[in-house]
């Protein structure tokens, strides 16, 4: 920490000291008119100073006014002008400006954000997608992760929760190149790791994939799984400008459990007995009291989901920006608040809610000072106040009262108001919303940067030296109600007994957890300048990093970044890229490494045989080779390399005493080389554009080698003790990546279509396994994702015994005490007549996609726009034996699915037959549970209409646009099933629902 501050303070007096050399620099202000190839004004042109974040627009006479220094360079750019004419009526020699407009000619203008750096898209050689914020739909969420879904080649979005404040998802890059640590990307936010996922999301400008080595190597060992590197908004020089957006509107379940009614449920329950050769437990006198419903309290008819759940739930989103500035100082500000509500139905009290809900309130505010013509700073403040509420007995308790409850358990309230309820059911959901109380989270960060970036042209001309350092804070306070209520079981007589005892409602005791600080500091230079038609540029910078946590080590991390890049005439480009890295959970002397890349780049229709084409407006071949490193590597102890003991627990006894002393137990043998995982990528594509730019078409070959990944180690039972993973496994993840884009403008009529898709498939190439497994049960050279709740090994299922005699003639099957009609019938793999763990086989179903894509179309006309974005995988797998089995013996595992139970009757049931007892031959892994999980779901519908400019004028705004929005709103898939195979257990069980939004909003801009 001491040095860190040592770096900093020398190096911010370093910028002070030079700058004070450099007040020599005058600035001039540069005036100019630019003009089409007909001499015609163009208005709405882009003029900016590169690299310094100064920019203003052509008027509508097409003349502009900017400030620059000596040296500076001027880029014009904007859509749709390939070629025009520029005029600097100060004269441009004396100062040293430069014009820029060639990048702008190749009709690649689009900037993209890569590690401290701006770059055109056509210098990138390596594998990099960009999403927009502005094109991202601007629903109500509370997690910006979920947004993500289909929008872009190589970024696999799945939502993993859709409850108020933890509507998260999970998301990976291509696909999982390791079967032991994390798969997860790097995810940073203006360069720093951050999760973005509770930011709002008028914060973003955008967010760019990194996928390739030469994009990757700069993160060293942490970057193997890919980065996510999210840009917040900046202002610009002009007046200030407000925008104010509203959306309000409502959550519904795509899908919830239906449960049966006490008559079904009782019927059933008497089946499952049956079938386990038990007498039947309700009597056909109970079975016709539950069918006429003539009595509720003492045959209830419950329906708990129609109860307790209600059909829609508010959530609303308001946000204000300001943004503006001058040459000296622009600044972008941004408030948010959001609040999701929860479907609880009946959870209001007279003194407080139990109804989930989730509210935030987002602030950021970033500002570029120009504090002299040489020295630039940057300070940006993020923070967000985030507070979640749940039931006392947590929602999870709640919903699997709700979900799995038996319509017949009890009588919601008694005759005489008294909860009901019974010594097998103790949980009564009124009573759980009622008179348990609440819990509330508050949640405060804290997101502090500064960035300092001085030129050092007296020194050589493009060079820079830059610090950057953060401070993060953030930490959680848990508090609220409790208290407990006492539930009456109701006998055949009447006679209410007590369960429980009621207390009154008390403060539960506070806590404060989730503290964590963070400081990162990056240092360095950076170089940029041209020769003719040569373009040298690069960077290095010197980082280091700590995260304090209360009650862990901290982690610490260091090293050096370097990129180097060179084009010549716009043409060909080279990029050099490497960094040391490392982590202090590694061996003192083990603990850096290096991993360097390179790519390629060639823009072909630069040629003198493309360069006149009119078909092939663009096309650049690109290729990367390199290595990075991911330290995730699945070890949970910080020291993995170390010797580390235990306390005893009790003690141990020496000689003839019985007097316990205090001792210590030696804990797993270490690994002194434990490392990191080694990925070795090459990627190798093409971007291309034709018919006037208005087709975009890209697309990518990748092959990942990964080594050193973390498997068992091959040590003897006879040691007695266990010891840490070693570096011995291995994979390979290749495939391909495509993206194509269509613009076509007629008349007032603007229609867009553009797709992404992308197939990843991985193998185990090494992985040290159990000895004496068949081959046919060996991992390698299988995939490495399993199916979620199952494991890769699995019995192959071959139908239901449909009799005795079938049973009689097969194998003996050896999961359960007895085999009947109606269980599931499974192929003796190895042939010994026995079926029992020899004849699990090894499977490469898993519930990760092999594929993925996106689609999105829309058009614009006049002041109406629409656009509509589709998602959806393939090679995708589900089990349903936690839907179709769920439950408990007191349930009798009886559930909505249990009508398609086998019965001598219904032969041909999608399922085996109910049983409370003996059941694991049906439940032990197999593929007679594994369903398709493919889908293609309509992910966002929007339309939208902006009021004429005409109107807006008279009422002093600057626009004012209407919409409407879906989003998630229909899914296709291949179930069978009344369930979304994104979240398969979403709305059953105790999971909650997967919910559909729809939303009408304004964005009004003054």
């Amino acid at each position: 920490m001491k040095l860190k501050i040592y770096i900093s303070m020398f190096t911010l007096f370093f910028l002070l000291v030079i700058d004070l050399q450099a007040q020599e620099q005058v600035t001039s202000i540069i005036t100019g008119k630019v003009t089409d190839m007909n001499k015609q004004p163009v208005l709405g042109m882009t003029v900016e100073v590169q690299e310094r974040g100064i920019e203003t627009k052509t008027d509508m006479q097409g003349q502009f006014k900017i400030q620059a220094l000596k040296g500076d360079v001027l880029v014009f750019t904007k859509e749709g002008y390939l070629t025009f004419y520029q005029e600097i009526f100060n004269t441009k020699e004396a100062l040293g400006i430069q014009v820029n407009p060639t990048i702008a000619e190749a009709g690649e203008n689009d900037n993209v954000f890569i590690p401290f750096g701006v770059i055109k898209k056509r210098e990138i050689n390596g594998a990099v997608s960009t999403i927009k914020a502005s094109n991202l739909a601007q629903i109500p969420m509370s997690s910006l992760t979920n947004l993500l879904s289909g929008q872009a080649s190589g970024l696999n979005v799945w939502q993993t929760g859709t409850q108020p404040g933890s509507d998260g998802s999970t998301y990976i890059i291509r696909n999982r190149a390791s079967f032991a640590g994390s798969n997860l990307p790097l995810t940073l936010v203006d360069g720093v790791e951050r999760d973005f996922s509770d930011m709002d999301l008028n914060e973003i400008e955008s967010i760019t994939v990194l996928k390739d080595a030469a994009s990757l190597a700069w993160y060293g060992n942490r970057g193997a799984n890919g980065v996510l590197l999210v840009t917040t908004k900046r202002g610009t020089a002009e007046k200030t400008r407000f925008t104010y957006d509203l959306q309000i509107g409502s959550q519904m379940p795509t899908s919830l459990t239906k449960p049966v009614d006490s008559y079904d449920f009782a019927r059933l329950y008497n089946q499952a007995l049956q079938n386990d050769g038990s007498p039947a437990f309700y009597s056909a006198e109970t079975l016709a009291n539950y069918q006429s419903r003539t009595d509720l309290y003492g045959y209830p008819n419950n329906n708990f989901v129609n109860d307790f759940i209600n059909n829609n739930a508010l959530v609303q989103r308001h946000v204000l920006t300001a943004s503006g500035g001058s040459q000296a100082i622009r600044y972008f500000t941004t408030l948010s608040f959001f609040d999701q509500n929860g479907l609880f139905k009946g959870a209001e009290t007279p003194t407080f809610s139990t109804n989930l809900q989730y509210q935030r309130y987002n602030l950021r505010t970033n500002l570029d000072i120009q504090v002299t013509p040489m020295l630039k700073v940057q300070l940006d403040m993020g923070g967000r106040i985030e507070d979640r509420r749940q039931p006392g007995g947590s929602s999870a308790t709640f919903l699997n009262t709700v979900f799995t409850t038996p319509a017949n358990a009890f009588p919601i309230l008694n005759e005489d108001g008294s909860y009901g309820g019974s010594s097998l059911f103790p949980n009564n959901p009124l009573a759980q919303l009622k008179s348990k109380g609440y819990t509330s989270q508050l949640t405060r960060v804290l997101l502090g940067t500064m960035n300092a970036t001085h030129k050092l042209d007296f020194i050589t001309k493009g060079l820079s030296a830059s610090l950057f350092y953060t401070f993060d804070i953030q930490g959680s306070y848990t508090s609220g109600e409790s208290q407990n209520y006492e539930i009456y079981q109701r006998s055949s007589t009447g006679v209410l007994t007590r369960f429980g005892t009621a207390t009154p409602l008390v403060y539960q005791a506070s806590t404060f957890s989730n503290t964590i600080r963070g400081n990162e500091l990056w240092t360095g230079l950076d170089y940029k300048n041209s020769f003719g038609k040569h373009s040298l540029s690069g960077s290095i910078r010197y980082q280091q990093a700590e995260i304090f946590t209360v009650t862990a080590f901290e982690n610490k991390r260091q090293g050096v970044s370097a990129r180097g890049s060179y084009s010549f005439n716009n043409k060909y480009y080279l990029d050099l890229v490497a960094s040391c890295t490392g982590a202090d959970n590694y061996m003192p002397g083990k603990q850096f490494g290096y991993f360097p890349a390179m790519s390629l780049g060639w823009v072909i229709s630069e040629e003198s045989f493309l360069k006149k084409s009119t078909f092939v407006n663009y096309l650049k071949f690109r290729g990367s080779y390199g290595l990075v490193g991911n330290n995730a590597t699945g070890e949970t102890n910080k020291f993995p390399y170390a010797y580390l003991y235990n306390p005893s627990i009790g003690g141990y006894a020496f000689g003839n005493s019985f007097t316990w002393a205090q001792g210590g137990s030696e804990n797993k043998l270490p690994n002194p080389d434990i490392t990191w995982e080694k990925a070795y990528k090459t990627d190798i594509g093409f971007d291309l554009k034709l018919f006037k730019n208005s087709l975009s078409i890209a697309g990518t070959y990748f092959n990942e080698i990964r080594k050193d990944i973390l498997t068992n180690p091959i040590t003897p039972s006879i040691i007695g003790m266990t010891s840490y993973n070693v570096n011995d496994g291995e994979t390979r993840l290749r495939g391909y990546e495509g993206t194509i884009d269509y613009t076509k403008k007629i008349g007032d009529f603007t229609f867009y279509l553009g797709a992404n898709f992308t197939s990843a498939k991985n193998i185990i190439l090494r992985i040290n396994e159990s000895t004496g497994l068949l081959d046919y049960q060996l991992q390698t050279g299988h995939n490495i994702a399993s199916v979620n709740g199952f494991g890769k090994l699995m019995l192959i299922s071959d139908g239901i015994f449909q009799s005795q005699d079938e049973i009689d003639a097969s194998p003996v099957q050896k999961f359960s005490g007895k085999v009947v009609p109606g269980d599931i019938k499974y192929k003796d793999i190895n042939h010994d007549g026995v079926i029992d763990s020899r004849d699990m086989v090894m499977t490469d179903y898993n519930d990760t996609p092999d594929s993925y894509y996106g689609i999105k179309l829309g058009g614009m006309y006049k002041g109406f726009d629409l656009s509509i974005m589709m998602q959806g995988v393939n090679g995708r797998t589900i089990q349903i034996r936690s839907l179709v089995m769920a439950g408990s013996s007191s349930t009798g595992f009886i559930n909505q699915f249990s009508t398609d139970a086998w019965t001598p009757a219904n032969p041909t049931a999608h399922y085996p037959r109910l049983g409370i007892s003996d059941r694991g031959n049906n439940t032990v892994d197999s593929d007679f549970w594994l369903k398709s999980g493919d889908y293609l779901r309509l992910k966002s519908l929007e339309i939208g209409y902006t009021i004429p400019s005409g109107l807006t004028d008279k009422l002093h705004i600057r626009s004012l646009r209407f919409y409407l929005i879906g989003f998630n709103l229909i899914n296709f898939n291949k179930t069978g099933m009344e369930i979304d195979p994104e979240m398969n257990l979403a709305g059953f069980n105790s999971a909650y629902p997967y919910v559909r939004t729809l939303t009408t909003g304004l964005n009004l801009k003054f």
